[in-house]
């Protein structure tokens, strides 16, 4: 029997020249894409069709918000921000998979033009039809009802909120505070308000939140991660390339394991650890399928 034949007696299909397991979406326990290679537009679409494609999430006619952070004044090497290339691509698929409008914002820390524009998130958008890059406006914040262990409401973003579909798009990075910061960290960006105050609690806070808003899909730009002084970092020699990009359903797998590339375990990261327990997800790499692409 050739390596071929052997492959599809397991239940293995070619797929961008790699073997994936068939219907990975129907499989037991979560499961998280890992794709990687030099030209992150095609790792990128290679994590989300592993999962089924974007078509999957999203239908004709449906208007998307991908949340990318870009929350500080720090070029693309940098590492602080999400690549532009990864939330490009990401839109690309959206509006591929028939959306009728795709928004991209995000509540940021210093100056949000000037965040917008040397991210390269902006410009990279530039021109694309049906596509909205939108800077907060804060009058759009409305009071959400989460009953939560410390937090009882929450400003949160409205357009995220109305969206029929909500794509989760972070980078990877040190977090002076929680140590990393990922995907569940990422929804800060649409809370309005003195969101500061939330790190006293932190874990348990952003818990609160992720219970009640929930992504449909995670994609984490692993392209290069900032493995110090983040979230704002600056330096490059804080930045390790990777060239990765992870796609899960799961928010807390796909942090679950992006964990693991800083050399730490998911149970080192509180945010991880709190949003487990809240049943929010599987931290247990050991129930998790890791399909690399």
């Amino acid at each position: 029997m050739d390596r071929r034949t052997f492959l599809r007696v397991l239940g293995l299909t070619p797929l961008f020249g790699q073997w994936l397991i068939k219907d990975l979406a129907a499989a037991d326990g979560p499961v998280v894409a890992v794709a990687e290679g030099r030209d992150y537009a095609l790792i990128t679409r290679r994590a989300i069709d592993a999962l089924g494609g974007m078509k999957r999430f999203v239908k004709p006619g449906q208007v998307v918000v991908v949340k990318p952070n870009m929350g500080w004044d720090r070029s693309a090497e940098q590492g602080a921000n999400t690549h532009p290339v990864v939330v490009r691509t990401v839109v690309e698929e959206c509006l591929k998979a028939g959306a009728k409008r795709v928004k991209v914002f995000d509540r940021t820390c210093n100056d949000e033009r000037r965040c917008y524009v040397n991210s390269g998130i902006e410009p990279a958008l530039k021109g694309m039809k049906n596509v909205e890059v939108k800077h907060i406006e804060n009058e759009r914040f409305r009071k959400v009802v989460l009953n939560g262990h410390v937090l009882k409401e929450w400003e949160l973003y409205d357009e995220a909120l109305s969206a029929d579909v909500y794509i989760n798009v972070p980078v990877a990075k040190h977090h002076g505070l929680s140590r990393l910061t990922l995907g569940l960290k990422n929804v800060m960006g649409i809370m309005g308000g003195t969101r500061g105050s939330i790190h006293k609690n932190l874990d348990v806070a952003l818990a609160d939140i992720n219970a009640v808003f929930k992504p449909h899909l995670t994609v984490i730009d692993a392209t290069r991660i900032l493995t110090a002084h983040g979230p704002q970092g600056g330096n490059l020699a804080d930045v390790k390339v990777l060239n990765k990009v992870l796609a899960s359903t799961d928010i807390v797998a796909a942090d679950a394991y992006a964990t693991t590339l800083f050399g730490l375990k998911p149970e080192e990261i509180a945010v991880t650890v709190a949003a487990a327990k809240r049943g929010l997800g599987q931290m247990d790499l050991k129930k998790v399928r890791i399909a690399r692409v």
